[in-house]
């Protein structure tokens, strides 16, 4: 009936036959006593349909403005006082979580006053209970199976009183004890518990680092965030301290990397079946973002830069050697930068929260150092110091950018949606990229003479280059080539020796590579978005000429050469991308294939550096036509300036050469 009365599809006249029945019902007996009476019951259906039927009558009459059973109240705070003597409290816990979800789940205009009035009388209760529940000596417990009931369920409602927060402007402080003793819940990760609940306490405890608690509990029906209280900023700071104390004192360690694969119906791999054991990518998505973000929170409030970079090698540090074993092949020989892609590959959110964490660190640290940039040697140590521990920014997002194939309609839908934090990031990074255009250059010199030495390697090319030359020599003169934009641009780092000439020709052994491995042109990509068509009609000219560029000769120096000429070509539907005329191609219209690799070689014009301008050139001619068409979710003048602006820089940068 409760549900009858709850429904939107319900007549109105029904409804008020229905709160009738349940008012008299009320008024006639004692349900409320009667309902927990059954809490003893031996039968778990029946105590979990009377937990049920108990929660959505308390809801009803706080809805309907009637005064909660005494009775019902004094034996919620008699359960949780008592804890662990006394076992009910799990139906306790269990009736005011859903009690709390149904208020949010409510239409009505008054929910905040409808929790105030639930929460007050267990406001102080649930701080005795929350220090009981989470300071019991697990090992010494002889039945585990019920403190792991009550913690998990103890920890939903802590969910929903943190969400309540976020989303109602309420302030109890049952809703910001987390926050008060968050030692208790990181304690839980490092007791001899099953995977599944350490698992549950550190992906609980990233959300409320990334303020996103409650968004799966209350998703769809919850209100808009009402403005942070005044103690959001101290509560923060508390929890991202008490993370750091925790992996210093060893927390990574005790956390269950090794997971069992899934299985339907069971957890064992039948006999016959191989087992491949992996790791557990969730942990380690949630650990990685623990650190970078407690990380990002603490350093807001910290003054010294020395103290920064202390803690951000100490604990960068842990956390790539905590990875490293987990990540095939290793980071030990990739650009330390890569973690994040290599970690975040299969969750998107989470991977531009951590890629906005590190942004977020790095124009921090950049603020505090500005005093030395006038140092060569402090930059190129500043440099190095980016790279060595994982949070150069121009490397995560040519690194993100790598993983997308540099494909614009991905990072298109990042910005439509509303589930990333893509438009945050993607502006800050914009911004930072334009004031810091000659590191960017620099990285992507790095990355491709990176990728030309994986592919002569590959092509069985590069044997007499690379012989005799150690792998330490190769990682310390690519790193070399970072230090400055001169050198970058003077030489190709990996395959000189140290004490070479700088303008030693590089490809002198092997003058016929072509220009597809020096650009590290990926293979064709996929068609043009469909936001870009304007008709149907569109849709079939490309598929006809989709079908006769397939259908061309394939042997490698004629394609090659013909994914070249695709990249360098201007097209009538290639200058629409861009708001207005450019001034200058972003590369030469007239290249050879076949001219050798030396010292003054175009790769830049045709490298990575390129593939991230074209992509934003791509970016920018979408937004502008979802834009005039009134498609766009949001005003995005200001981005496409940003964009229209980058485009500037490189086509400045590449005049200059």
């Amino acid at each position: 009936m409760i549900t009858r009365i709850l429904s939107a599809e319900t007549d109105s006249h029904a409804k008020e036959k229905y709160r009738d029945v349940i008012k008299i019902l009320l008024k006639s007996s004692d349900i409320d006593s009667k309902l927990t009476c059954l809490f003893q019951n031996s039968d778990k259906l029946l105590c979990h349909m009377a937990a049920k039927c108990l929660a959505l009558l308390l809801y009803f009459q706080l809805r309907e403005k009637i005064t909660l059973s005494n009775s019902w109240v004094a034996f919620c705070q008699k359960n949780l006082s008592e804890y662990p003597e006394n076992e009910k409290v799990v139906y306790c816990l269990w009736t005011l979580t859903v009690i709390i979800k149904e208020i949010f789940k409510d239409t009505c205009s008054q929910k905040t006053e409808i929790l105030k009035q639930f929460l007050t009388p267990f406001d102080t209760i649930f701080q005795v209970f929350y220090t009981s529940l989470f300071s019991l000596h697990f090992k010494s417990c002889q039945d585990t199976s019920k403190i792991i009931n009550s913690m998990i369920c103890s920890l939903e409602l802590l969910e929903l009183l943190i969400a309540s927060r976020i989303h109602l402007k309420l302030h109890f402080t049952c809703q910001r004890i987390l926050f008060l003793k968050p030692s208790c819940v990181l304690d839980v990760i490092t007791w001899p518990v099953e995977a599944f609940v350490k698992r549950k306490f550190i992906i609980f405890i990233k959300k409320c680092l990334l303020w996103k608690v409650g968004e799966d509990l209350c998703w769809g029906s919850g209100p808009a965030l009402m403005p942070p209280d005044q103690h959001l900023d101290v509560d923060m700071l508390a929890l991202a301290d008490a993370v750091l104390q925790a992996v210093d004192l060893g927390l990574l360690k005790t956390l269950s990397v090794r997971g069992k694969p899934p299985c339907f119906g069971g957890d064992e791999v039948q006999p016959a079946c191989e087992c491949v054991h992996g790791p557990d990518h969730v942990i380690l998505r949630a650990a990685s973002l623990l650190i970078i973000k407690s990380l990002e929170i603490k350093f807001q409030s910290c003054a010294s830069a020395n103290e920064i970079k202390v803690d951000l090698q100490s604990f960068m540090s842990e956390l790539l050697t905590f990875l490293k074993p987990h990540l095939q092949p290793s980071l030990q020989s990739h650009n330390p930068c890569e973690w994040i892609s290599r970690v975040f590959i299969e969750q998107d959110d989470d991977m531009l929260e951590a890629a906005k964490a590190s942004l977020g660190i790095y124009l921090k640290l950049t603020r505090q150092c500005k005093a030395t940039e006038g140092l060569t040697q402090e930059k190129e140590m500043w440099n190095h110091h980016t790279h060595k521990y994982g949070y150069n920014p121009h490397c995560i997002f040519l690194f993100l950018l790598k993983n997308i194939g540099f494909d614009s309609s991905v990072l298109l839908d990042f910005l439509i949606s509303s589930e990333t934090c893509f438009l945050e990031y993607f502006v800050r990074y914009l911004k930072l990229l334009q004031k810091d255009w000659a590191s960017f250059f620099t990285i992507c010199k790095y990355f491709d003479v990176t990728e030309l030495k994986d592919s002569i390697n590959i092509c069985g090319c590069s044997s007499s280059l690379v012989q005799d030359r150690s792998s330490n020599q190769t990682e310390l003169s690519l790193w070399a080539a970072l230090g400055s934009h001169r050198n970058a641009h003077a030489s190709v780092p990996w395959a000189s020796n140290a004490s070479g000439p700088l303008n030693q020709p590089v490809m002198s052994k092997e003058p016929h590579v072509t220009l597809q491995a020096a650009a590290g042109l990926s293979p064709p990509q996929a068609s043009q978005s469909l936001v870009d068509y304007d008709s149907s009609d569109d849709s079939e000219v490309e598929v006809t000429d989709q079908h006769s560029t397939n259908s061309k000769q394939t042997s490698l120096q004629q394609e090659a050469k013909k994914k070249f000429q695709d990249t360098v070509r201007t097209g009538p539907d290639e200058k629409e991308l861009s708001m207005e005329p450019q001034s200058r191609p972003l590369v030469p219209e007239q290249s050879n294939i076949n001219i050798p690799f030396s010292v003054d070689c175009d790769i830049s014009k045709v490298g990575i550096s390129y593939r991230t301008l074209k992509c934003f050139q791509e970016l920018q001619g979408a937004i502008y036509r979802l834009q005039k068409k009134n498609l766009f979710p949001y005003n995005a003048t200001a981005l496409l300036k940003l964009l229209k602006h980058t485009e500037s820089i490189y086509n400045e940068s590449m005049n200059s050469l």
